[in-house]
């Protein structure tokens, strides 16, 4: 155990204030020439003031400011939402003005992964019921559970027959926003080639139409079991068939004269290049922005390296750091869609009396996150130091190959949900409380940002970058993050698949007004 005097760490030498790597108790000395000493309890990952800050007062940490002082701090006092406030933040933008090169390429690196016959690639093998509203959502589910251990051992390349269904889908404008949106992101699970086929279930008379999904994204089924025509996709509405238990029973013997063809692939060398990226961070703490999260950039600066993609989401989270990634914005025009998207969420939260400072959960505050500006500057570390090449939609195609945004909320399931409908075939997700979570079809790694918790909670999580509080480096954990990406594109199971997590999960984003 370490003494008070080697439990705290500063992080920029213009910050005034430094986390404390383990509960400090009131009146420890922490810094070995006795200059400071502890005011009150400060717990582990929270804040103490290093020097004296005057009410109204910038807060400082990674050297740029977190909030403002709400009154006179003393050094050695515990700095957190009673003595602080977001306050308004001055950004200079300088869109461009700080575009790192490209680094240097990384070639030969390859995976094993699953090649499908139209040239998209796989990190796994699934076959999805996408339903189209939640009046066919418990159809989905029956139509699933016709597919369980018992019979998909006999085809073991299959990684399960999944049911996409959520709680929308109906009672909003045709073809308005909220439609498109939602049948962008279920077409992008249909398309996604994690899900080598697929069945669309819906009612029949809501507006979420599946001919209005396949028609405006250009929906086929590859291919058709049994026939030779020009495939078409596989659409079942309940009431055109006759109702559900019929609508069951055809779409569970369509699903069975699949298996044998989804059954039979197999794995083969593919170039790194062919990984997409989504990174998440939820149930964040004080060390987020400090251990995990660094390291997660490390990975997304060595992944683009190859000329993979790495998607960084949750617009909310950007909110107060948005100043560092539009300086490394290839454009203007790229930092400005950022912004654009910056200042869209600012007036969404006013619309319903909120504010993106009510961001921090109650967990993320218990864990010593203060404001959003705080728990932003930490979550942006997950998109490395590459160039920012694009800004994309929620659930839009993403195209660009090095480091991205997609506008999502903060909301893990609905951020996830919208990364894997724009194409990511990897997920990385780093948690200081413990979240658990996992998002078929596509596989989640779990990243601890503190020794304890991953400890606590090790049958879910995969890496520990709490080691960095320890004294390992964040190079050294983020090299360890790509290698466990590599892997896991490669076939390995991560935690929350062994536990078969993840057919919950699926969440699209509801914005407007249901009807």
């Amino acid at each position: 155990m370490s003494s008070p005097a080697d439990s705290l760490l500063v992080l920029n030498p213009e910050d005034n204030i430094a986390i404390a790597k383990q509960t400090v108790p009131e009146g420890a000395e922490v810094f070995r020439d006795g200059s400071v000493r502890t005011l009150d309890t400060v717990p582990f990952g929270h804040k103490i003031a290093t020097q004296a800050i005057r009410s109204g007062e910038p807060i400082l940490k990674f050297g740029q400011v977190i909030g403002f002082a709400t009154e006179d701090i003393q050094p050695g006092m515990w700095v957190h939402t009673h003595n602080v406030t977001p306050g308004e933040l001055s950004l200079d933008y300088a869109f461009a003005s700080e575009v790192p090169p490209d680094p240097e390429p990384i070639t030969g690196r390859t995976f094993q992964g699953i090649r499908r016959a139209d040239g998209r690639i796989a990190t796994r093998n699934y076959i999805g019921i996408i339903s189209t509203v939640n009046c066919s959502a418990t159809s989905s589910k029956y139509v699933a559970k016709n597919f369980d251990a018992s019979i998909l051992e006999a085809f073991p390349n299959i990684d399960g027959v999944i049911a996409l269904t959520h709680k929308e889908g109906c009672a909003y404008d045709y073809g308005g926003e909220q439609h498109q949106l939602l049948a962008r992101t279920l077409a992008g699970f249909a398309k996604h080639p994690n899900i080598a086929a697929y069945v669309v279930l819906g009612l029949g008379c809501e507006t979420a139409q599946a001919s209005f999904m396949a028609e405006r994204h250009g929906l086929v089924q590859l291919r058709m079991p049994g026939e030779g025509a020009e495939p078409q996709p596989l659409i079942m509405n309940i009431q055109d068939v006759g109702g559900v238990r019929k609508t069951v029973d055809r779409a569970t013997g369509i699903i069975r004269e699949m298996l044998p063809e989804v059954n039979a692939i197999r794995r083969e060398p593919i170039p790194v290049s062919e990984i997409i990226l989504g990174t998440e961070c939820g149930g964040s703490d004080g060390n987020s922005g400090i251990s995990a999260n660094p390291a997660v950039g490390i990975a997304s600066d060595l992944l683009v390296a190859h000329g993979a993609t790495s998607i960084l989401a949750e617009t909310p989270e950007i909110a107060g750091g948005e100043h560092l990634l539009t300086r490394r914005a290839v454009s203007r025009e790229v930092g400005e869609k950022l912004i654009e998207l910056i200042d869209w969420w600012k007036d969404y939260a006013a619309k319903f009396g909120c504010t993106v400072d009510n961001n921090p959960s109650v967990g993320n505050k218990k864990g010593g996150l203060t404001t959003i500006y705080e728990k932003s500057l930490g979550a942006i570390a997950k998109g490395g130091s590459t160039a920012l090449k694009g800004v994309y939609r929620y659930a839009e195609p993403i195209t660009q190959k090095g480091f991205v945004v997609m506008d999502s909320p903060g909301f893990d399931s609905v951020s996830v949900t919208g990364m894997i409908a724009s194409g990511a075939n990897v997920c990385v997700f780093t948690t200081g409380r413990g979240s658990c979570f996992g998002c078929k079809p596509v596989p989640t790694i779990k990243i601890a940002t503190n020794t304890p918790m991953y400890e606590h909670m090790i049958d879910d999580m995969d890496i520990n970058a709490g080691r960095i509080l320890d004294g390992a480096s964040v190079q050294e954990v983020g090299e360890e993050i790509f290698e466990k990406v590599i892997s896991v594109a490669s076939g390995e199971k991560t935690k929350s698949e062994a536990q078969g997590i993840g057919d919950e999960e699926f969440s699209p984003w509801t914005i407007g007004p249901i009807l």
